[in-house]
């Protein structure tokens, strides 16, 4: 994935940059650098999940995709970005990548203490919630009905420190991937996955798993973000730059492609499924007003 956006130069130092960018390529400076100013545009080493749909993941052909993916192609375009795909990984291997400067920008993270001691954050661009999620029972389930129980969890998300500090009487099972964590609960090897909501939604239907039950949220969202190395603040200034000029039309749409209404709640699914069903019956008892309406004889109207 790789896009270039030209801005002209409006500021001293921002003519200053461009004059100095010039004068390296001039000499050869830029060539063999792994990231760095090219031309006008900010080269950087973008390293993707391998499994993190819808936010970002890797196809059946190889290619990386998603919302993250979109939000970064729209703002390359625009902006002084040209991004360089690395192959995919796991997240624990791409934040030791990144621990050893291996990496300029990580896509869909949520900011930690423990990734803010080497890495930088954008603003969120979208928030999830994270759930539990079951296999279908009669009454919704929590965390504190598993003490003592095998539970899977992604291996280095924002979200495992959390459900491990606040329930240490888990079994915590750390997965590479959410999807892991579903084929775990599907096989019978742990009795509930904790994700984010829309991952859960995605990786289900990647899977053809229709039997899991979404349970109310957990008390942990997930404002995703961009992560770039601390010791790069330029990285994290034109990523924001990108981010400020791509409209929020623009940014809505993103969401809405990738992002449906199930995706977005953590509300119990039975509620969001009464509420779909109260809106029905809504709609039937207006359709039955209309057409009485339209059936009244010219004498009725008279009465």
């Amino acid at each position: 994935m790789q896009g270039r956006g030209v801005q002209k130069d409006h500021r001293p130092g921002d003519r200053l940059r461009a004059g100095l960018r010039h004068a390296c390529l001039a000499l050869g400076l830029v060539a063999g650098v792994p990231s760095g100013w090219a031309g006008d545009a900010l080269r950087l080493r973008f390293a993707p999940e391998k499994d993190y749909g819808p936010f970002i993941y890797e196809t059946h052909e190889g290619q990386v995709e998603g919302l993250s993916a979109d939000f970064l192609n729209a703002m390359a375009a625009q902006g002084e970005l040209q991004i360089d795909t690395l192959p995919a990984q796991p997240l624990a291997a791409i934040l030791e990548a990144a621990r050893q400067g291996q990496v300029d920008l990580i896509s869909s993270l949520r900011p930690t203490p423990e990734r803010a001691e080497f890495l930088g954050f954008t603003r969120p661009y979208v928030t999830v919630p994270a759930v539990l999620v079951t296999l279908p029972s009669r009454d919704p389930q929590s965390l504190g009905d598993f003490r003592g129980r095998p539970v899977a969890v992604g291996r280095g998300y924002a979200v495992e420190s959390f459900v491990r500090e606040k329930y240490p009487e888990v079994q915590w099972t750390p997965v590479d991937d959410d999807s892991e964590g579903l084929r775990l609960l599907r096989a019978g090897h742990v009795g509930a996955v904790v994700a984010d909501v829309a991952s859960v939604h995605f990786a289900a239907d990647r899977l053809g798993l229709r039997s899991v039950q979404v349970n109310a949220a957990i008390g942990f969202e997930y404002p995703l973000s961009f992560a770039f190395p601390k010791s790069r603040p330029d990285i994290g200034r034109a990523l924001e730059d990108s981010l400020r000029q791509l409209p929020e039309p623009r940014r809505q749409t993103l969401r809405q492609h990738w992002l449906d209404g199930r995706q977005q709640s953590g509300d119990d699914p039975r509620a969001v499924w009464l509420r779909r069903i109260g809106l029905g019956l809504a709609g039937v008892a207006v359709l039955g007003l209309v057409v009485t309406l339209v059936r009244r004889s010219p004498d009725d109207d008279a009465l």
